[in-house]
Order: structure tokens, then C-alpha cells, then sequence
């Protein structure tokens, strides 16, 4: 794979991997930027999105940004627990398990997600 990015190919890989032994689970995927973060449960068989949450209408909250991935964890976990889904696998994409990644799983997981 010349001329692709480190972070383009480490997300292929960890997606692949992913893939290869969740079965039978939808993926969460979640994206994070610089300001927001938002998520995303995926079926990956019939390529639809399932929920979604976003941190995008809380920004003018003037909130941290720990604490907007705190809120948007448990928006996405009240509209799973409503849809009854319960196991996922947490597909984190190019981004380290670290602070605002990591506090948003932990949210999901106090809010009945398992994964």
C-alpha cells in the first residue's frame, strides 16, 4: 500500500481485524475531532447506520470536551437500549484508547453497552 497515510492504513487494520472475530455484533464506530466527537452503530451486512449521536448541537454549551464525549456516550447508549441492542464491538478507528476515547467508552459501558 505505498502512498497511504500511517493513520488511513492503521484504521484498515484495526477494522480488519475487528471484523474478522466479532460475529454476529454490530460495529460502534466513532469518529473524533478536534472540537466534537461523534458516534455511530453500524451494520456492516446491510451497510446502514443503525444510531448516531453527535456532539455538534451541544457545542455551544461551552462544555469541555471529556464532558461532551460523556454526553454524546450517553445519548448513544439511551437510543441503543431503546433499538435493544446491547453487544457491539468498539471499532476506534485511528485513534488511541486514551482520554477522550477512553472516557467515552467507559460512559457507554455504565450505560449497559457491552463490548
Amino acid at each position: 500500500m505505498p502512498n497511504i497515510n500511517i493513520n488511513i492504513k492503521r484504521a484498515i487494520r484495526i477494522r480488519h481485524k475487528l471484523k474478522k472475530v466479532n460475529t454476529g455484533r454490530y460495529r460502534l464506530s466513532i469518529h473524533r475531532s478536534s472540537k466534537n466527537i461523534s458516534a455511530q452503530i453500524i451494520d456492516d451486512k446491510n451497510s446502514k447506520t443503525l444510531i448516531s449521536a453527535s456532539s455538534l448541537k451541544e457545542e455551544k454549551l461551552n462544555k469541555k470536551k471529556a464532558d461532551l464525549s460523556l454526553l454524546v456516550a450517553q445519548e448513544l447508549a439511551k437510543k441503543a437500549k431503546e433499538a435493544k441492542i446491547e453487544k457491539v464491538y468498539f471499532d476506534r478507528g485511528r485513534y488511541r484508547y486514551h482520554g477522550r476515547v477512553k472516557a467515552f467508552a467507559d460512559a457507554l459501558r455504565k450505560g449497559g453497552i457491552i463490548f
